[in-house]
C-alpha cells in the first residue's frame, strides 16, 4: 500500500476536463459519460471528488475554453485545485488538499493522456500515492502532426505500461470504469 503513512483512504481526480481540453479529445463523449459514472460512485461511497482546472496563456482562467464541459457537475463543496503545469501537484494546493482528507491512493480521470495525466500519475507515484488510472476514463487529442500516435493508441499504450509501474510499497493499476470500487480499492 502507499507509503503514506496514515493515508487510509481514496480520492477520484477529474483533471482538465475542460472544454477547451476536450473539445477534439477522442471518444469524448464516452469518457465524460464513464468520467460522469465514476463522479457518481465516488459520492455515494463517500470518497472525495477532486477537481483539477488548468490555465495557461492558451487557456485563460474564466474565459470559456477554460470552463469544465456542461455534462459535469461539480459540487461546490468539492475541492478545487487549480494548476498551470502539466503535474497536478506541482505549485498547487493539491498534497495540502489530499493529505487533510488522509488519502494515500489516487484514482485518476481526464485529459490529455499524454500530457497531464501522465505528468500526474507518475508525480503522485514518485511522491508516495498508490495510483488507479481509470482505462476508459481518460483521452487525448489527435497529436499525429507532431509525430504522436494516434489517440487510440497513445491511451492503450499509457494504460498497458501503466500497470506494470513498481516502486517499494506503492501499487500502480490500470482499470476500467466498471472495474473501479472506491470502497475496495484502498482496503
Amino acid at each position: 500500500m502507499t507509503t503514506l503513512t496514515d493515508r487510509p483512504n481514496t480520492a477520484l481526480l477529474v483533471i482538465d476536463v475542460q472544454n477547451g481540453v476536450v473539445a477534439e479529445a477522442h471518444d469524448r463523449d464516452g469518457v465524460v459519460a464513464n468520467i460522469n459514472t465514476l463522479v457518481g460512485k465516488a459520492r455515494a461511497d463517500g470518497v472525495p471528488v477532486v477537481w483539477i482546472q488548468h490555465a495557461d496563456d492558451e487557456l485563460e482562467r474564466g474565459s470559456e475554453p477554460w470552463q469544465w464541459v456542461p455534462e459535469l457537475d461539480r459540487d461546490a463543496a468539492e475541492p478545487l485545485v487549480h494548476k498551470s503545469y502539466g503535474d497536478a501537484f506541482e505549485d498547487t494546493t493539491l498534497e495540502a488538499v489530499l493529505a487533510e482528507r488522509g488519502v494515500g491512493w489516487l484514482v485518476v480521470t481526464g485529459a490529455v493522456t499524454d500530457g497531464c495525466i501522465r505528468a500526474t500519475i507518475h508525480g503522485a507515484f514518485v511522491r508516495g500515492y498508490d495510483v488507479t488510472l481509470v482505462s476508459d476514463a481518460h483521452t487525448t487529442q489527435d497529436f499525429r502532426e507532431y509525430g504522436a500516435p494516434a489517440p487510440d493508441q497513445v491511451i492503450a499504450h499509457t494504460n498497458l505500461y501503466w500497470q506494470f509501474q513498481s516502486a517499494p510499497g506503492r501499487q500502480a493499476v490500470s482499470a476500467g470504469t466498471a472495474d473501479v470500487a472506491f470502497t475496495a480499492v484502498a482496503g
